[in-house]
C-alpha cells in the first residue's frame, strides 16, 4: 500500500469515528522526514518516529462557509514543502432522474435535495500528491461500515483534479 493510500485511508476512519454531518476538512501532506527537520516539537507531538517514514496529515484552518469547495480550492497554493493533500468533504447524490427536477435557487435545491427520498449521503476523502497521484475513498450513510469503503485512484475525478490544481504554478495572465 502507497503512503498517500495509507493517509487516505488513515482519514477517512478517523472522519468515520468522527461521525456524519461535518464541514469539510482540508489537510497539508507532507513528509514525516521533513516534517521533522522543520517541526520536530510538531514532529514528536503528532507521534511521529524517526525511523518510519510516512505522510502527516496536517489540518488547514477551515474553508470559508460561504464559498463553494472548488472556489476555496481555486485560491490555495501551497509551499514547496507540501508534498499533496486531501479534502474530507460530504455530499449528498442524487439518483439521474432527479436531475429536471432539482429547483434553480441554490438554496431551495439544497433543500429539495435534504428531503429527497432517493437521497444519499456520501462522504469522501480524495487526496493528491504533487507528483500526480491520487487515491480516494468513498463512505456511504447507508452502508456506514469499514469494510463497505470504496477506494481506488479515480473514484472523484473532479475533485481531485481541483485538488492537483493548488499545486499548478500560477500562469501570467
Amino acid at each position: 500500500m502507497s503512503l498517500l493510500e495509507e493517509v487516505v485511508q488513515d482519514l477517512e476512519r478517523h472522519s468515520a469515528r468522527e461521525g456524519w454531518d461535518a464541514a469539510p476538512r482540508l489537510y497539508a501532506l507532507v513528509q514525516s522526514e521533513e516534517l521533522r527537520k522543520a517541526e520536530p516539537e510538531l514532529a514528536d507531538q503528532l507521534g511521529l518516529r524517526p525511523d518510519v517514514h510516512t505522510l502527516a496529515a496536517l489540518e488547514q484552518p477551515a474553508l470559508p462557509e460561504q464559498a463553494a469547495v472548488e472556489d476555496a480550492l481555486a485560491a490555495i497554493a501551497w509551499p514547496d514543502a507540501v508534498a499533496g493533500c486531501a479534502l474530507v468533504l460530504e455530499r449528498v447524490v442524487l439518483p439521474p432522474e432527479a436531475e429536471e427536477d432539482i429547483p434553480e435557487d441554490a438554496a431551495e435545491a439544497a433543500e429539495w435535495a435534504a428531503r429527497h427520498p432517493k437521497r444519499e449521503d456520501v462522504r469522501m476523502v480524495v487526496g493528491v500528491l504533487r507528483d500526480g497521484t491520487r487515491h480516494s475513498a468513498l463512505r456511504l450513510r447507508r452502508h456506514d461500515l469499514d469494510d463497505e469503503v470504496l477506494t481506488g485512484p479515480d473514484l472523484v475525478p473532479g475533485l481531485a483534479d481541483a485538488l492537483a490544481a493548488t499545486f499548478e504554478p500560477d500562469l501570467p495572465a
